[in-house]
């Protein structure tokens, strides 16, 4: 009888320590997993680094931009302007756009029997904007100086076209001068995010318009 209460307890002992090894082992699984998880995560973490900083805020045309001469191929082309090298260029009818992220140059010809004035684009242009430019505000029209001789500037602001992409529209500012010379009225008009630092590049362009 001692024999078998010996036997009995032995085995009574070896489920025990199988028992407790089962219980170490599978916390030690669930511990492994645990810090595979938190490897994981970290390890996303570290992947998604944030977009490296920009030289130049949303909008602005860098410093070191090389300008390159337009004349049109067709059409009128008794004209020269520079144009930022490097743009995406795109031509319908009488209108040339070069275009580089939320940037834009639009060049337009038209023929015109009287020089543009500031009652004329304050009364005909302003008016045609409001119902073209969503969001049109804060028109103001003026005459200014330039390489090609006194022009008359408008300046407003508008929302942008939706990006198809993104879906976001930006507040833009824009710059309108309109030349004219023997019966041919040039309009270059440029626009930016109402936020960038554009004077200088947009003076660079508007000051190099040359009759031809």
């Amino acid at each position: 009888m001692a024999h078998a209460r010996t036997a009995a307890a032995a085995g009574l002992a070896l489920v025990a320590a199988v028992a407790v090894v089962g219980c170490s082992g599978g916390g030690s699984h669930a511990g492994s997993a645990s810090t595979r998880s938190s490897v994981t995560a970290g390890g996303g973490g570290a992947r998604a680094n944030p977009a490296p900083t920009e030289s130049n805020p949303p909008g602005d045309i860098p410093d070191n931009q090389v300008y390159v001469p337009f004349r049109p191929a067709s059409g009128f082309t008794g004209f020269t302007v520079k144009v930022p090298e490097g743009w995406a260029r795109t031509e319908k009818g009488t209108t040339a756009v070069f275009t580089d992220k939320l940037n834009t140059v639009r060049i337009t010809t038209a023929a015109a029997s009287a020089t543009p004035t500031v009652g004329a684009v304050t009364n005909t242009v302003v008016r045609q904007l409001r119902t073209q430019v969503p969001k049109f505000a804060h028109p103001k029209v003026s005459e200014v100086k330039r390489h090609a001789g006194r022009i008359v500037l408008l300046t407003y602001q508008g929302d942008s076209v939706k990006d198809p992409v993104t879906g976001k529209v930006v507040r833009d500012a824009f710059e309108r001068y309109a030349f004219f010379r023997q019966g041919h009225e040039v309009d270059l008009t440029l626009s930016g995010p109402v936020n960038a630092d554009n004077v200088d590049p947009w003076r660079i362009v508007s000051d190099s318009f040359t009759w031809r």
